[in-house]
């Protein structure tokens, strides 16, 4: 039984090509998230420390948020990783808030446990307010 004729398979790897990153690009980026800084205090209920980026789940009186930080080398060049903090610990995430605001959902600039800063991307933390 013949195989497909090769306009087929040329034409398929084409379209898988073409729409295989658009989950990944809308995924990455700042365009989901509002300008304006926003900040946001919780116990840590869940922890993922791996790629494409680390996340935290953050109960907040009831609610739980989840916090995206940068891709992974930027996360652990900052000094977070899964040993700094333990379920439970409170943690202020300072960075920005989807655009949704139904969703409860968040892109961190910085992670702060305990006494211990953490900024994941440094070159927006400049621009957070003084408390």
């Amino acid at each position: 039984m013949p195989g497909p004729d090769r306009r087929t398979v040329l034409t398929g790897l084409a379209s898988a090509a073409v729409l295989w990153p658009a989950p990944a690009l809308a995924h990455h980026g700042w365009s989901w998230t509002s300008p304006e800084f926003f900040s946001l205090t919780g116990d840590l209920v869940d922890i993922y420390i791996g790629n494409p980026h680390a996340t935290l789940d953050l109960d907040v009186s009831g609610v739980v948020w989840r916090v995206e930080l940068a891709p992974l080398a930027r996360t652990l060049g900052a000094g977070f990783d899964d040993d700094v903090v333990a379920l439970g610990a409170e943690i202020t995430a300072i960075g920005h808030r989807s655009l949704d605001p139904v969703e409860a959902r968040m892109k961190a600039v910085r992670v702060i446990v305990g006494e211990t800063v953490y900024d994941v991307y440094p070159e927006r933390a400049a621009g957070i307010p003084a408390a």
